[in-house]
């Protein structure tokens, strides 16, 4: 062997596990015949979106450092859990739809009598490294064997906060399928999933998984965990849908026309889970602001704002962005009360049923938040004599959220710059 070569060897003996692995071979043959691959690399609808951050790296250190607004983004208190329970799940759902939000983007779905897990993140830390990267702000609400059998699980993307190695090894000892984007199976396989267990698709291509249809479908984000960003792996939104119910996880994803296509074709949903944290001027591209998350959930729906329920995903549990902590969840309420549009707001682990009656609608956050001055936006907008007063509240409430500071080791990076 050359001494290159065995430099490259080397290197590769030196590769954490975490970094997963880069796909070869037949699947890297499927990922070039691709007709979203181009240039070597994956593409954006509509073009490429800006995958680092703008600006100067000492203008995004300055934001992330800044004594005043860091101690924000974070809670003050500990963040409530909802104590979700065996029995709590093993209960079927009296709609046949349920949804149990365990914090960031991870998601059960209970429909139509099946199991779909989206996005799980187990983990203290995503991260590669299990001693720095952001680490969880609340804990996990229950543990990944109290879940019971899940169907199949889905990734969105293998990003470090959404695809978890310790969590993927644990559902590996399973039996269950996971349906992830195109190039995700190696990051799986090298973990100890089973090509066998893998549905592994290209946008707008589809699997049928007992009885429920899985359609991968585009999003406008990118990829990467390791060293080098080569883009050979895919990013997606999913459409599920059921004999009765239909839902949709956004994954992470910029705004784009895209989503009209989407609830067109596989709308409209009973429910969607849409990403409206980690947001950032710096990288307006490939996150949703809530306003953002808000507008694509009605383009989702047709435009009909009393047309299913918006469950608020990707915050809360991790520091990735400058914003304030409790900003996406109050950003969330203000831009549903203007669209008329229903939104859910569980606590992490607090199980609800999209089409029941009444959905969770308290804000929970506050209780660990420190209060704007003037109050929070309820308050403040009843001595108000003109609506958009409470609207200048509700957008002055994006600010709470002072908390205890935490160490630059726990702060870790924005997810704009995947760790590693």
């Amino acid at each position: 062997m050359t001494r290159s070569g065995s430099l490259r060897s080397g290197l590769r003996t030196l590769r954490p596990e975490a970094f997963g692995a880069e796909p070869g071979g037949e699947r890297l043959a499927r990922i070039r015949r691709s007709p979203h691959f181009e240039d070597g690399v994956f593409q954006n609808p509509g073009g490429t979106a800006r995958t680092r951050p703008s600006g100067s790296a000492l203008d995004l250190a300055k934001v992330f450092l800044d004594r005043d607004t860091r101690p924000r983004r974070s809670p003050r208190g500990t963040v409530p859990v909802h104590p979700t329970t065996v029995a709590d799940l093993a209960r079927p759902p009296a709609t046949g739809l349920r949804l149990t939000w365990t914090g960031h983007s991870s998601v059960l779905a209970e429909i139509d009598g099946r199991r779909v897990l989206f996005d799980p993140v187990w983990g203290e830390r995503c991260s590669p490294f299990p001693f720095a990267g952001p680490k969880r702000l609340h804990p996990v609400p229950l543990p990944l064997a109290a879940l019971g059998p899940v169907d199949v699980v889905v990734i969105s993307h293998d990003h470090y906060d959404h695809l978890d190695l310790p969590t993927i090894k644990a559902l590996a000892g399973t039996d269950t399928l996971f349906a992830v984007p195109l190039g995700v199976g190696a990051h799986l396989e090298r973990w100890g999933v089973a090509e066998s267990r893998l549905r592994e698709l290209d946008w707008h291509e589809a699997t049928e998984v007992a009885g429920l249809t899985l359609t991968a479908t585009p999003a406008r984000h990118f990829c990467g965990r390791g060293l080098r960003n080569t883009q050979h792996t895919l990013w997606a939104s999913w459409a599920v849908a059921g004999a009765e119910h239909r839902i949709y996880h956004s994954g992470d994803t910029g705004w784009f026309d895209g989503f009209r296509e989407i609830g067109a074709e596989h709308g409209p949903f009973d429910a969607t889970m849409i990403q409206i944290g980690a947001y950032s001027e710096f990288w307006p591209d490939i996150h949703m602001t809530p306003e953002e998350g808000m507008r694509a959930h009605l383009d989702l729906q047709g435009g009909r704002a009393s047309s299913g329920v918006m469950l608020p995903i990707h915050w809360a549990t991790f520091n990735l962005a400058p914003h304030p902590w409790a900003e996406p969840g109050e950003g969330t309420v203000a831009a549903a009360r203007a669209a008329g549009a229903r939104v859910a707001l569980p606590r992490p682990g607090e199980p609800f049923e999209p089409t029941a009656e009444t959905v969770p609608s308290e804000p929970w956050w506050r209780s660990v938040a420190l209060a704007p001055e003037g109050g929070w936006p309820e308050a403040a907008a009843r001595t108000a004599v003109k609506a958009t007063a409470g609207s200048a509240a509700l957008a002055q409430a994006g600010t709470a959220g002072d908390a205890a500071g935490r160490t630059a080791e726990d702060e870790g990076d924005p997810e704009a710059v995947p760790a590693g």
